[in-house]
């Protein structure tokens, strides 16, 4: 099994230059999967990617939100499918499989919704366990400022580093730091993430 992330900017046509962004995603899905084949932008706005270790999708989706809401004004939806990878092509959009279309379909659906993220899975009752975990867990995501966005990105990046050490690079002390990382509820997200995967290993035992 693996996992396939779809998903597109919120209110990209509102920014007037669009390399902001359009950088800011390309570096971020660079940073989830070194393999270009398996990361694709396209339609300007929209995106796939192929997280092979599918317990990792999750994690993969916070940090790419926390990386577009760094942008004032930006956000993004984020399909999640969990399934068999059928056929691969010589790009990942041209790659078929059930993953690719639970992700597909999901992403639709979240446009119907106005809900910004989703997964699908082989498993109904997982899927309607997690997806309210989502919607609880976005009450907070949705609503993070570019200082809240910054912190969990930068944390996501280097999960050793010492409060401190973050606080260097983003010119502010440590306390600072802190005060960030409570307002934007990251050991509550960090708690999801840890409980995502326990949830994904069992489906994929």
């Amino acid at each position: 099994m693996t996992s396939i992330l779809t998903g597109d900017i919120i209110k990209s046509r509102s920014i007037k230059t669009p390399e902001l962004w359009l950088s800011t995603l390309k570096d971020a899905l660079t940073k989830c999967s070194g393999q270009s084949a398996l990361w694709e932008i396209y339609r300007g706005d929209s995106f796939q990617l192929e997280i092979q270790n599918a317990v990792e999708s999750l994690k993969t989706a916070i940090y790419i939100k926390a990386c577009i809401k760094t942008i004032k004004g930006l956000d993004i939806r984020i399909a999640i499918g969990v399934g068999e990878k059928n056929f691969s092509g010589k790009s990942i959009l041209e790659s078929n499989g059930e993953a690719f279309q639970f992700s597909g379909e999901t992403l639709e659906q979240l446009k119907k919704e106005k809900v910004n993220l989703k997964i699908k899975t082989t498993d109904d009752q997982l899927n309607k366990e997690l997806n309210l975990y989502f919607r609880l867990a976005l009450t907070i995501m949705d609503n993070w400022t570019t200082n809240s966005a910054e912190i969990v990105k930068l944390y996501m990046e280097q999960p050793q580093a010492l409060q401190e050490e973050l606080g260097k690079q983003l010119g502010i002390n440590q306390n600072a730091v802190s005060s960030r990382q409570k307002r934007a509820q990251l050991d509550l997200i960090l708690q999801l993430e840890q409980l995502y995967q326990k949830k994904i290993t069992q489906l994929l035992a």
